[in-house]
């Protein structure tokens, strides 16, 4: 029978996964019960031990950068909704063929007259987002909030 040129690649033994085990737990334990109890109470925990404020310095350790991740996208996604939001919606307002500057309106015995410039109105005048009048406060506060 011909051998091939290359090599079969052996798997590691199970006696390597068992050091890497038992290191971590070595270093595990080290970090839980190295942090002394003076720095405990410096941090106003007088009753926490060594190991819960190396845990919660792990878990802020962790967290920290994802807090400042979304923070960061809720800024940037604010500020590009805050230029959405001040753009003219119809870009024909204020011309002399804007199809929305149109209305009807109608008025029935001594009712109250009934009009759709309530409706185009804004738009025909070129309003953007903001200044509609149900969408226009909850934009502007979404904007804001994203914003901080």
């Amino acid at each position: 029978m011909l051998k091939s040129g290359t090599a079969r690649h052996k798997a590691p033994a199970p006696r390597v996964f068992a050091r890497a085990g038992v290191l971590a737990a070595a270093v595990g334990a080290a970090l839980g019960s190295a942090v002394p109890t003076a720095v405990a109470a410096e941090q106003g925990g007088a009753g926490k031990t060594g190991g819960d404020v190396a845990m919660e310095g792990l878990v802020d350790g962790l967290t920290a950068p994802a807090r400042g991740t979304v923070r960061g996208t809720g800024v940037a996604l604010g500020s590009a909704l805050k230029t959405v939001n001040d753009l003219q919606l119809d870009p024909l307002a204020n011309t002399g063929t804007d199809p929305l500057d149109n209305s009807i309106g109608t008025q029935i015995a001594d009712f109250r007259p009934l009009s759709t410039a309530a409706v185009t109105g804004p738009l025909a005048r070129g309003a953007s987002l903001g200044d509609l009048p149900l969408v226009g406060p909850l934009a502007t506060k979404a904007t804001d909030t994203l914003r901080g």
